[in-house]
């Protein structure tokens, strides 16, 4: 009758620089993109863009408005 196998063989048998079966492997290292303080995601546009957006949109009202005083006037 035999004994139980064992997947990791003697210590004392293994050569110094050789990874024995069984062994842990390491760690994961804490370098990936999602490590850092946590810093909920800003909400809406910058200020910048939206003053451009808004300023353009009264311009083009205001253009509208004029031309259409003009026309009912001449």
């Amino acid at each position: 009758m035999t004994g139980p196998s064992n997947p990791d063989p003697d210590p004392l048998d293994t050569v110094e620089d050789t990874t024995r079966p069984g062994a842990t492997p390491p760690a994961e290292s804490g370098t990936s993109t999602g490590t850092g303080p946590y810093r909920p995601p800003r909400r809406g546009w910058a200020a910048g863009p939206l003053l451009v957006i808004w300023s353009v949109a009264v311009v083009f009202a205001l253009f509208f408005l004029v031309y259409a005083i003009i026309l009912i006037t001449g």
